[in-house]
């Protein structure tokens, strides 16, 4: 990175809130005064923005081109989100990390999926022997992350069923967890959710089917949820296009979609760690994690937390440090008014910080 003069930047600084100059300095925060330093902007002081499940080079038919792909992170990058984990993507986006203009990727690289039971060109479709060892290939290629498909809509049952057997599911994350990464499955129903939990799964994705006892499990065992209320609020409509010829599926779904809020609402008050996740690049949009923070806390959440779940805390999650704290990389937004408070002020952020540079 080529050096800069440093940068002031002015304003309450959260999570505390407390008012206080901010330097750049080479890409990183300080709080000693620079002299001659520019000021860049005055406002509150956010840390950048984490996408928790975010699909960076994927769209509706598959892997996109590298201009696709960027133009998705810019779209993020431009709203304040500075951090994306991916969750699955059938690109090689390995090339995003040499670019210091685009958001910090944290890549899981491809789904894993049983034979024809997920998106079609999405995933690695693998039988249950196979699993574990495309789990380890999947963990040595990533940067620390596994995406395993947990259910999906079964053509010979007509609902949704586990992907694979429980031995195979516990198999591939002991496998990933021996390469060195973590484990995430995507997850709608309610039959795959224990096996998932009882192998020591790292996260899970939407997990509609959770029920009480499963979240005091993932309470008890540190295990995060990224319940995407935006996705999940689709529910309806897959169940309409499924009904004619899978109406149990159907039905699932409607029931699921029914208890979303109160799923959500006893993770919350289990202790359950909640992220913030768009599912862009999935069924959803690039650039639009505000109104999945707006979506999470209409849902009932304390809008503090899910601010925070998509900043600070979902920073610190993945290894990227919480706050802006002495040496911390300058990675940041700066708003007009208090995110926590004004909600809708996410959309239009004053300057986007990332790596002590302003690129928005």
């Amino acid at each position: 990175m080529t050096a800069q003069p440093p940068l002031r930047f002015s304003g309450p600084v959260l999570p505390d809130g407390e008012p206080r100059d901010v330097y750049v300095v080479d890409g990183r925060i300080t709080h000693e005064r620079q002299p001659g330093a520019e000021t860049a902007a005055t406002g509150w002081i956010l840390p950048g923005l984490v996408d928790a499940h975010n699909h960076l080079g994927l769209e509706d038919g598959g892997a996109v081109s590298d201009e696709e792909t960027e133009e998705q992170a810019r779209q993020d990058r431009d709203t304040g989100v500075l951090l994306l984990r991916d969750c699955g993507s059938p690109a090689d986006t390995r090339w995003v990390h040499e670019r210091e203009d685009l958001p910090r990727l944290i890549r899981a690289g491809r789904h894993l999926a049983r034979t024809k039971r997920y998106i079609r060109n999405y995933a690695h479709e693998v039988e249950p022997e196979d699993l574990p060892a495309y789990a380890a290939e999947q963990a040595r290629g990533s940067d620390g992350w596994v995406k395993l498909v947990g259910d999906w809509i079964s053509r010979e049952t007509g609902d949704l069923s586990p992907s694979f057997p429980s031995e195979a599911f516990a198999a591939a994350i002991a496998a990933a967890h021996d390469n060195g990464a973590k484990v995430t499955a995507h997850c709608f129903g309610r039959e795959v959710l224990q096996g998932l939990l009882d192998a020591g799964i790292d996260c899970l994705e939407h997990g509609t089917g959770l029920s009480v006892d499963q979240v005091e499990q993932m309470a008890a065992n540190g295990v995060a949820l990224v319940p995407t209320v935006l996705q999940t609020a689709k529910f309806p409509g897959f169940a309409d296009a499924g009904r004619e010829k899978f109406p149990d599926y159907a039905a699932t779904m409607e029931q699921l979609h029914a208890r979303r809020r109160e799923t959500l609402m006893a993770a919350y008050e289990a202790g359950v760690q909640l992220y913030v996740g768009s599912d862009g690049g999935g069924t959803g949009r690039h650039g639009h994690l505000d109104e999945e923070i707006r979506a999470m806390v209409e849902m009932g959440l304390p809008a503090e937390y899910v601010v925070g779940a998509a900043s600070w805390r979902g920073r610190e999650w993945l290894g990227w440090g919480g706050g802006l704290d002495e040496g911390a990389p300058a990675d940041f937004v700066v708003y007009e008014r208090n995110p926590v408070e004004d909600l809708s002020v996410l959309r239009s952020p004053t300057r986007v910080v990332l790596r002590g540079r302003v690129v928005a």
